[in-house]
């Protein structure tokens, strides 16, 4: 048997990937590029400020399928499972590249669908976090391998708003009335001006944020754009309790809560002191882990002052 994806499968694939021309971090932090591609797909290694065209991402993505990904959906499934398992499994591997260790695949073998449905919806997570996106993926790849459907939008030619314009940003990759709402609400949320159209967000809104986060400034939401938004989303919720220090003329919010220990209040001055300046340092270690994770972040607020220090930030 010779395993492959079909076109509809890879449609499906590409359309959760989108197409990232320019390198960018994904919400885990992870540097990728193209339609997913990271150093895990085994054929390519990316670098921040590194650019791919999307003929050579096509081969990249292909490449990938047929060297690492397809081998394992074979040694997983076994060779006589339906083509649209290997369409759904092969795109729950390029996206974990867990897919040997994944419990859903002995349930479905057994033929125990509901157990694998359960299953699959557990890899929902994305840097520790359960993300929406992932959350859709699952259940449609799980609709995929165990009923042979496929989403409707998958059949069609484009994934784009209906109204297209250079006043509006355009949609690369697949996604759902209500998160582009939230969408639209996140980008508002950080300072953008969306527009007054429901659904849709500002074209000059979208640029504005991808060339502050030295993305490829084209005005299309794709999986690039998608995970910087976030990552600063992210940011936002871990820095929300912390403590304000501010940082070479730029705001910065670093630290974290330090749970109530009880102090005995007897204890001498000598060791008060100490033991608040365990507890200072332990924030300022958590604002250092802060600052380096979300560095791309810092640079973007950097780049119109600084932007050496910024360029540096972006180049590890």
């Amino acid at each position: 048997m010779n395993m492959h994806v079909s076109p509809k499968g890879r449609s499906f694939l590409v359309g959760h990937e989108g197409v990232a021309t320019k390198a960018y971090r994904c919400p885990a932090g992870i540097i990728t590029i193209g339609s997913g591609l990271t150093a895990a797909s085994g054929v390519i290694v990316p670098k921040l400020g590194m650019t791919i065209t999307l003929e050579e991402n096509d081969r990249l993505v292909d490449l990938a399928l047929t060297r690492n990904y397809l081998p394992r959906v074979r040694k997983a499934l076994g060779d006589s499972v339906a083509q649209n398992a290997v369409d759904g499994a092969a795109s729950f591997d390029f996206n974990t590249g867990a897919i040997l260790k994944a419990s859903w695949v002995k349930s479905f073998l057994n033929g125990d669908n509901i157990t694998a449905r359960k299953a699959l919806s557990a890899w929902n997570k994305g840097g520790g976090k359960v993300l929406k996106g992932l959350v859709r993926r699952r259940a449609e790849e799980a609709d995929i391998i165990l009923r042979g459907v496929y989403p409707a939008w998958v059949a069609l030619t484009s994934i784009t708003p209906t109204i297209e314009s250079t006043d509006f940003a355009t949609y690369v990759v697949s996604v759902t009335e209500i998160e582009r709402e939230e969408i639209r609400a996140a980008f508002a949320r950080f300072g953008f001006d969306v527009g007054t159209v429901k659904g849709l967000v500002a074209r000059a809104a979208v640029v504005e944020f991808q060339r502050a986060h030295d993305l490829k400034p084209d005005g299309k939401i794709g999986r690039a754009t998608l995970a910087t938004l976030q990552r600063e989303i992210d940011a936002k919720a871990k820095s929300g309790t912390a403590a304000a220090t501010t940082t070479g003329g730029v705001g910065v919010t670093v630290g974290g809560e330090v749970a109530n220990i009880g102090l005995d209040t007897s204890l001498s001055s000598d060791a008060m002191f100490w033991a608040g300046s365990g507890v200072a340092v332990l924030g300022l270690a958590y604002g250092g882990y802060l600052a380096w994770r979300y560095r791309d972040l810092i640079a973007a607020r950097l780049n119109d002052k600084l932007p050496r220090l910024a360029a540096y930030l972006r180049s590890f």
